[in-house]
């Protein structure tokens, strides 16, 4: 038996979390165990921190981990000393070694009119954000006194060489590696490196550098241009948030961590807990359906599985389904079964 380690979280987690399990156990039946575990804001108020040990063996002894969402304002803080359910993310990813985060990003024809751009300029986008997940500004020292604060912001030739292969290797013919090299030394040698693995082992790939700003700027103009992006930890978490704009949601936009070897990927939606609807019934569980799909794709290798359960999203929306945030009134049940009954 396959065993999924499950981090419901905080907000909506539990909610669209709920709503996946029901999804595949009745589309995989048998197949999958599922383990489920505080972690995030509920586990700090358990325990008093966002990632107990015993939940982290758990991620590392499963197949999979599947997550929800965490963080909420009962827990927002500026004290350092203070714990934040963020931290359980990032020391997630950072002791299961998951360096590779893949946001695939979709232009669904039925959704053409839940964007804020228009028709012409999102239809046909499918690209990938490639960010690098360990690495950066989010992982260096901090420091703060009561008049500054800084953080460090810093990369290895080891952590850029793998990050561009996973690019390299995801792409067809155009891999858009992104970063700041005017401004920041980190980003020299991040397009250095990049340069030299694409020479060396990809020269059949077509290879641009483009600054963050300008990336920034061709996302709403010309999304259709990038195939697969590739960029640190900081900038990929604000351009992958960005083209949410193209789906026309961030309810519709999933995620894949992944690491090395046997390690097991974390698979989440793009989007927060919205504490703001918890509980009400509402929320979408598109995202977290999609991020499964990865997980069936990426944590555990049933591509039919994973390529099933896409299109049966794409088909409900195409008959119509609409939850609020794309316009519609669909809650979280009616969407679950919407997708069900295109499995």
């Amino acid at each position: 038996m396959t065993t999924i380690a499950v981090l419901p979280g905080d907000g909506i987690g539990p909610e669209v979390t709920a709503a996946t399990i029901e999804l595949l156990e009745a589309f995989v039946p048998g197949r999958l165990i599922f383990e489920e575990h505080a972690f995030g804001g509920c586990s700090i108020d358990l325990h008093g921190t966002a990632l107990t040990d015993e939940v982290l063996a758990a991620c590392r002894a499963s197949d999979s981990v599947l997550l929800g969402a965490v963080g909420g304002p009962k827990w927002d803080t500026t004290d350092p000393a203070k714990p934040r359910p963020e931290q359980g993310l990032l020391g997630l990813r950072k002791e299961l070694g998951l360096y590779a985060n893949l946001r695939p990003v979709k232009a669904y024809a039925s959704l053409l009119d839940s964007s804020p751009l228009k028709h012409e300029v999102v239809e046909g986008t499918d690209m990938l954000v490639v960010r690098e997940l360990t690495g950066g500004i989010y992982f260096g020292e901090k420091t703060r006194t009561a008049t500054e604060a800084s953080d460090d912001c810093r990369y290895t030739v080891a952590e850029v060489e793998r990050i561009a292969r996973v690019a390299f290797g995801a792409a067809k013919k155009l891999v858009t590696s992104v970063d700041k090299a005017n401004v920041l030394e980190t980003s020299r040698l991040w397009r250095e490196v990049v340069r030299r693995v694409h020479e060396e082992e990809f020269p059949h790939l077509e290879l641009e550098h483009l600054l963050v700003d300008s990336t920034a700027m061709r996302l709403v103009t010309n999304p259709r241009h990038f195939e697969v992006v590739v960029t640190e930890n900081m900038f990929g978490d604000i351009l992958s948030d960005e083209a949410s704009v193209i789906t026309g949601s961030l309810g519709l936009m999933p995620s894949a961590s992944l690491g090395a070897g046997d390690t097991p990927g974390v698979f989440e939606p793009v989007h927060g807990s919205a504490p703001d609807i918890a509980g009400l019934g509402i929320a979408n569980p598109l995202a977290m359906f999609l991020s499964a799909a990865l997980m069936l794709r990426h944590g555990l290798g049933w591509e039919s599985e994973a390529l099933a359960l896409e299109s049966a999203v794409d088909r409900a929306l195409a008959e119509g389904l609409r939850t609020r945030d794309l316009g519609g009134t669909v809650g979280t049940a009616l969407a679950t079964q919407a997708v069900l009954a295109q499995l």
